[in-house]
């Protein structure tokens, strides 16, 4: 059973700095898309970025951003680790949200919230103005 545990969210004013983490487990990990998505209050989900792994013994690792959060966010994986990372820099009242990590098996990034079977239940983020 595929489980992904985010962690690391919490109350950060604008301009400041949150690293969250996405454990995964019952997966095999490096075959897997790692994606960030958001919800606002009142608003759809939306991507946020994602992480190709591995097709065989070739490793990808090249990541996409949204473009509201390209040059301000970093996707990485910890491949021995099984987790996912999303450091927030220059975070602004615009990114308050709960964030999900989602994993897709497979190289294809897709940005839709429907084409990621896996979600974690989420994480917080609250940035203050």
């Amino acid at each position: 059973q595929v489980q992904l545990v985010e962690s690391g969210g919490g109350l950060v004013q604008a301009g400041g700095s949150l690293r969250l983490s996405c454990a995964a487990s019952g997966l095999p990990f490096n075959s897997y898309t790692m994606s960030w998505f958001r919800q606002a209050p009142g608003k759809e989900r939306e991507f946020v970025a994602a992480i190709r792994g591995s097709v065989g013994s070739t490793y990808y690792g090249d990541s996409y951003y949204a473009d509201s959060v390209k040059g301000r966010f970093t996707i990485s994986r910890d491949n021995a680790k099984n987790t996912v990372y999303l450091q927030m820099d220059s975070l602004k009242p615009e990114d308050t949200a709960v964030y999900y990590c989602a994993a897709r098996f497979g190289t294809i990034v897709t940005t839709t919230p429907s084409g990621m079977p896996h979600w974690g239940k989420g994480t917080l983020v609250t940035v203050s103005s």
